[in-house]
């Protein structure tokens, strides 16, 4: 009997309408699907430029959205039809590390504040020892001493220390999932191994998964077990991230990876082209392959419809249509 996934992504779509005179709709996702299992911990990566719908489906996982169509389990647990206590649950098993380290925090309040407030939400102490107990391990979890954190205001801390007091307040409530959307971009290179460690660290060690959220694929590769390739909203590759990297088969993927800097003076970077233009008018402007204008190898075909996913090999799947009549 198979066991079900602790979470589990169903044809998630959303869409926004914007404009006043002349409206537009955005897909900012469209149709993706994804599962993490009960199993066994992993990371798996969302990754892609921006505007590809990476962080919308970090909101819409969080329930600070809801969904247009599809459906998001957690345990079995439809999150449009849970009660409040099953909600409280979920946001306690499920915690978001966000982007940035200084728009995260309210400069009014101190970090205990930030810290004991989930605590006391989800009821998580009985006792102000037993609160500071667990504020005081979470903080040395992530390699910050207590002494030297609290009674103090964010501006206090560096970029570093203030991602990892967010990743403190994450674990905090011992999750079984962490968010971690861009966790890693906005703070120094030097400071960027020690929270890819930590989440190799809380994966293997707490057994937790997490879904990892980058535009990084060097990032991508170093930490993850299974990556989804996102385009304008749609999964355009995925897999085993060994596989995916290393052999890229769609073209968009292609071009991001060779769009990577590499430290040689003799090759020069080929920067990937952004067309914003195209992220305006999302879903309204193509009716087959979103990446069409762009695509270097692009078809006829290419236009009639939307191409359907294709499995290469063993958790390997890429949409498009050249590997449509492929053995």
């Amino acid at each position: 009997m198979s066991v079900s996934p602790v979470l589990e992504v169903n044809h998630l779509v959303k869409v926004f309408t914007t404009g006043f005179f002349q409206k537009k709709v955005i897909k900012a996702v469209d149709d993706v699907s994804f599962e993490i299992s009960k199993e066994e911990p992993v990371v798996l990566t969302l990754a892609g430029e921006s505007g590809s719908g990476k962080s919308t489906i970090c909101k819409l996982l969080l329930k600070l959205m809801n969904p247009t169509s599809g459906k998001i389990f957690y345990n079995g647990r439809n999150l449009s039809n849970m009660s409040r206590k099953e909600m409280l649950a979920y946001r306690k098993d499920v915690q978001p590390v966000f982007q940035s380290p200084y728009e995260t925090y309210n400069p009014f309040y101190r970090v205990d504040h930030m810290l004991k407030m989930p605590i006391r939400k989800l009821k998580l102490a009985g006792s102000d020892a037993e609160e500071n107990r667990l504020i005081a391990e979470a903080l040395e979890v992530v390699g910050l001493l207590p002494e030297k954190v609290l009674n103090k205001y964010p501006h206090e801390f560096s970029g570093g220390e203030r991602q990892r007091i967010m990743l403190c307040r994450a674990i905090l409530t011992k999750p079984q999932i962490i968010l971690a959307d861009e966790p890693v971009s906005m703070i120094d290179a030097s400071l960027r191994a020690n929270i890819l460690d930590f989440i190799l660290d809380q994966k293997k060690i707490y057994g937790r998964s997490f879904v990892y959220i980058t535009h990084d694929l060097s990032t991508a590769y170093h930490i993850s077990d299974r990556i989804l390739i996102l385009y304008r909203g749609s999964v355009v590759e995925s897999g085993e991230v060994e596989r995916v990297l290393k052999n890229p088969l769609h073209p968009y993927l292609k071009e991001l990876i060779e769009s990577i800097p590499i430290p040689d003076p003799e090759k020069r970077w080929k920067k990937a082209i952004e067309l914003k233009a195209e992220l305006t008018t999302c879903g309204t402007d193509v009716h087959g392959c979103k990446f069409y204008r762009r695509c270097p190898a692009r078809m006829k075909v290419c236009l009639s419809a939307k191409p359907k996913p294709i499995q290469k090999e063993l958790d390997h799947v890429v949409t498009c249509y050249l590997y449509s009549d492929s053995e």
